[in-house]
């Protein structure tokens, strides 16, 4: 009756009913011995929450929804409620939560999301005649809905990797001028939204700091400067949000696992110690994706109501963190690992947890490492997946499910949960037993590695002079970086191949005529260097994993990059050998069509284990090594194959930095050898490139030039060649491509453009060490934008050249 009238818990009206009779006799009354057993009960009571959920929807709704928007086949209207009903399924799916995440939803990314939360909107846009979201799509791809291909808009924010994830942002633009204003409606109706749904919403916000912190300034001006422009707004911020009913606000403060030099450790100070407790809702502070270490100290005594520690990537630091935080605190346990796919040992856990939870109580929460973002969303999706290896994998859904096991667990016993443990139990073992992961050839022929494999015969100096003999190349010679359109047609032949609706020997053909076709576009536009355009391949990594023995492959496991370009990552369980050649027939084929010389296009070892779901139970980098060798073997059979010209591409070589500095070293070590040795097999005359996209690499320079490729291509074009200005003070030895035009937007950049970036790169690195080259693949792209958008580069490789002859 109490519930229902006042619509409290019996626990909630326990502690009540107990605290206003605490001095009477109770002893041998009923009533108060069930309500002290529920009030001891709520004492020791886990939370479990969630720290965010994949947005993009099972079946990649959002993806679909805003390719249809921008291409105008849908209304404003039809986004936002495809929007609306993937927040209330996601929520949905998130009931045995006890707050969920509120806020972690975006259309583009949670930074930019940010971004225009304070409006900070670059002035290139403020003049933009659209509505708000418009503006935000333009900001985050040079353009929005309904724009004409032809269209010379304002290039799109510099967008850059979030950490040491695959996951992108939209780099915030700040300059002594930047001014910041609230525009909260967009959250607290999501807010709003949620509870109307009967949810318990949990109200996520990226701190001020972090924000100022992953920003650039485009002039001379201090980011740290503007934080007390930002502090009232936030202030205001959590004022409202307190005012519609949220008890809870997780504020993200993911710098906290940085390297932070005193300036940005007061501000962390300053900020907290200004969000007044009784005006605002409780405050969670979320830290993740490694460890605190001497930040650990300073975030324990911030005036905060809990903190969130990643313990997959910190476990030591819990006790420490135990012992600092006040007797009022919340400890919120990242247990459950949130960039990985791989089951939780839950009875290993259990064991862990139980004595913390002794010591702690209802102050104890637990949730995953991190956002859920960078996992799929549901295990269950996969009907054709080798059902030993499935069994051993746990999506989005089923980390929240082992999460509420886990509570079960704790607050009622092991027994509660029995035939859930006994299940876990019986996979750990199955895995761990499995005559699936280990290949004893693969292991014998890493230790039999010659000590120098990673080796080149001669120089750079020496070797270029080989080169240029052989291929005869312009100055300034141009090339693309590998991918051309994937149109309709090529999906669609290939699902028809894969559906056995077409014979193998029809796709092969219907894949030879699409590389032809790319060919004979490249001889048009007079390009220097050709591609063979992959057309016969769905994913850089996916399409090698395929053919590598240790990968299986998810046919729903979709991660968002950014934006609505989703991947799919392919699982690394076991040993990795490559059986047969993976490339040489396509490329083979490709180089027959045409006099100019083709690359044969590759992903390189580092790339292909930071875009995988990577096995937990070797080192990254003996996984890393095993995946050397076997692209090793492809580059010697295309060089066999009289290729001579292999780009390996290591656009992901920055993403697997640790977070701190002072780890970096023998990541890159590793890493930079696994990639010589993939490389440095071949000839003198062979030239081999590699590319690196969206990846801030002044601060690695030293080891990218330790890998010894003959050619590097790089993503210039959104930072306005800022990201060389790092040869300033480094004499790079070898040659380089500073991408010329931003593939990841559909403008077309102009001649003058173009001009304007090599020249700018012209000033660091003489003529005759540079290329010419888009940013990046041009896979997402139309052959209606891609054409003019390479005749235009040519056009001003033209120009360039003549300039450089006349002195």
């Amino acid at each position: 009756i109490i519930q229902h009238r006042h619509k409290v818990t019996v626990q909630q009206h326990a502690v009540v009913f107990l605290g206003k009779n605490r001095q009477k006799p109770f002893a041998n009354n009923m009533l108060s011995n069930y309500y002290t057993t529920l009030y001891l009960e709520q004492k020791m009571t886990i939370t479990l929450h969630n720290l965010g959920f994949p947005r993009i929807g099972k079946k990649r709704e959002l993806k679909f929804a805003l390719e249809d928007y921008w291409n105008g086949k849908i209304t404003q209207a039809q986004l936002q409620q495809t929007a609306s009903a993937l927040r209330q399924q996601h929520w949905q799916q998130q009931n045995k939560m006890n707050w969920v995440p509120v806020g972690d939803f975006s259309f583009y990314d949670h930074v930019l999301d940010t971004s225009f939360l304070l409006g900070n909107i670059p002035a290139r846009f403020a003049n933009e005649k659209s509505n708000t979201l418009d503006q935000y799509f333009s900001v985050a791809r040079g353009r929005s809905a309904g724009s004409q291909s032809s269209c010379h808009c304002a290039h799109a924010g510099e967008m850059t990797k979030w950490f040491n994830s695959n996951y992108h942002y939209i780099v915030p633009e700040f300059n002594q001028n930047t001014e910041f204003n609230l525009h909260a409606e967009n959250l607290l109706n999501q807010v709003k939204e949620a509870q109307q749904q009967g949810h318990q919403a949990k109200a996520v916000i990226l701190s001020p700091v972090s924000y100022l912190w992953l920003g650039k300034s485009k002039d001379a001006s201090n980011r740290l400067d503007l934080l007390e422009s930002l502090l009232p707004l936030y202030r205001q911020l959590l004022q409202q949000l307190r005012q519609h009913g949220v008890e809870w606000v997780q504020i993200d403060e993911p710098i906290l696992s940085l390297e932070l030099d005193k300036a940005w450790k007061n501000a962390i100070e300053k900020t907290y110690r200004q969000f007044n407790t009784a005006e605002r809702p409780k405050l969670l502070l979320t830290t993740y994706f490694g460890s605190l270490q001497q930040n650990l100290p300073l975030a324990c005594q911030l005036n905060i109501d809990g903190l969130h520690l990643d313990t997959i990537n910190a476990p030591n630091e819990v006790s420490q963190a135990i012992t600092l935080l006040d007797n009022n605190k919340v400890l919120s346990l990242g247990v459950i690992d949130g960039r990985n796919i791989w089951k939780a040992d839950l009875e290993k856990l259990i064991e862990w947890l139980d004595p913390i939870h002794q010591q702690l109580g209802s102050r104890l929460w637990l949730a995953p490492s991190c956002s859920l973002l960078h996992v799929p969303v549901d295990l269950n999706s996969e009907q054709h997946m080798d059902s030993e290896i499935k069994n051993w994998l746990a999506f989005a859904i089923q980390k929240l499910d082992e999460l509420h096991i886990l509570a079960q667990a704790l607050n009622h016993g092991k027994e509660s949960v029995r035939q859930a443990l006994q299940q876990n139990r019986a996979a750990m073992k199955d895995k761990a037993n499995s005559g699936k992961i280990r290949n004893p050839k693969v292991q014998q022929r890493l230790k039999e590695l010659p000590d120098k494999a990673d080796k080149r015969q001669s120089p750079y100096a020496q070797r270029s002079q080989s080169q240029r003999q052989r291929f005869h190349l312009p100055l300034l010679a141009t090339t693309t970086i590998g991918s051309f359109p994937q149109t309709a047609e090529i999906r669609q032949a290939r699902k028809a191949w894969r559906l056995k609706e077409i014979s193998h020997q029809d796709y092969i053909t219907l894949m030879k005529k699409e590389i032809a076709y790319c060919i004979e576009q490249q001889e048009q536009l007079g390009l220097d260097v050709l591609v063979h355009g992959e057309p016969e391949r769905n994913d850089m990594v996916e399409y090698f994993g395929q053919q590598l023995n240790g990968y299986t492959f998810s046919e729903f496991g979709w991660v968002q990059s950014y934006g609505s370009r989703c991947v799919k990552p392919p699982i690394i369980y076991g040993d990795i050998n490559r059986p047969q050649a993976m490339t040489v027939e396509w490329i083979e084929y490709a180089q027959s069509l045409s006099n100019k010389p083709v690359k044969g296009m590759l992903t390189g070892p580092v790339t292909m284990l930071n875009w995988s779901f990577v096995r937990n139970d070797q080192s990254r980098a003996q996984t890393c090594l095993q995946l050397a060798l076997a692209i090793r073997d492809e580059v010697l059979d295309l060089e066999q194959a009289g290729i001579g010209i292999i780009q390996i591409d290591e656009a992901a070589l920055r993403e697997g930095l640790p977070l701190r500095k002072s780890e970096w070293n023998e990541y890159l070590d590793w890493a930079t050898y696994s990639f010589r040795i993939c490389a440095n097999g071949v000839q003198d005359t062979t030239q081999i490139h590699t590319h690196m996209c969206y990846s801030e690499f002044n601060d690695i320079i030293d080891a990218i030039a330790n890998m010894d490729a003959d050619v590097i291509t790089i993503e210039t074009a959104r930072s306005d060649m800022e990201l060389l200005d790092v040869f300033d003070r480094f004499n790079y030895p070898n040659e380089i491509g500073p991408g010329v035009y931003d593939i990841h937007s559909p403008n077309i950049p102009t001649v003058e453009s173009i001009v304007a970036l090599i020249d700018k790169a012209g000033t660091r690195i003489p003529a005759e060490r540079l290329w010419i080259n888009p940013d990046c693949g041009l896979k997402t792209r139309k052959w209606e934008e891609v054409i003019p958008a390479l005749q235009n580069m040519v056009k001003a490789a033209q120009i360039l050249r003549k300039k450089v002859q006349k002195g």
